[in-house]
């Protein structure tokens, strides 16, 4: 397991639990909605195909060599149809601003984003970064250029 280091931004609330993992082999921490005033009194409404951009109220330093993947929370997707629409969202090692969550709402009704909510789900990633060499000729493969239902 590796350490991240979190910071508590001014806007955040000290009453909202930090990520954290809610079963004993879950991939993924738990994002909450840290709203301010008066957005954290009465929420943000979000439309159908509404889309807001949910502060977290927190920051944190990455290690070198990994990243944060920002995934939809799943019984938000099937029971709301909210999702994050950027998704995954990457956040990366050295970003050391806000984390923020872009949702959107899929779903047919309006759905209300309350402080402290459970919002999303962040998984930690090892990144592997490439250097990409220029070439004319390609080694040969079955698949080919096969694109897109190419493979049945």
């Amino acid at each position: 397991m590796i350490e991240v280091a979190v910071k508590a931004l001014e806007s955040h609330d000290p009453a909202l639990a930090l990520p954290r993992y809610e079963s004993a082999q879950a991939a993924g921490m738990d994002m909450r909605a840290c709203l301010a005033e008066p957005d954290r009194a009465h929420g943000i409404k979000l439309p159908s195909l509404g889309r807001a951009l949910i502060p977290t109220g927190l920051a944190m330093a990455l290690p070198a060599g990994t990243e944060a993947q920002i995934r939809p929370r799943s019984g938000l997707a099937v029971k709301q149809g909210l999702t994050v629409l950027n998704s995954p969202g990457t956040i990366d090692a050295d970003y050391r601003g806000e984390i923020k969550i872009l949702l959107i709402n899929l779903g047919a009704e309006t759905v209300t984003i309350s402080h402290g909510d459970r919002i999303a789900q962040m998984v930690i990633a090892p990144v592997t970064q490439a250097r990409m060499v220029l070439t004319d000729i390609l080694p040969d493969t079955e698949r080919g250029a096969g694109g897109f239902g190419s493979t049945g």
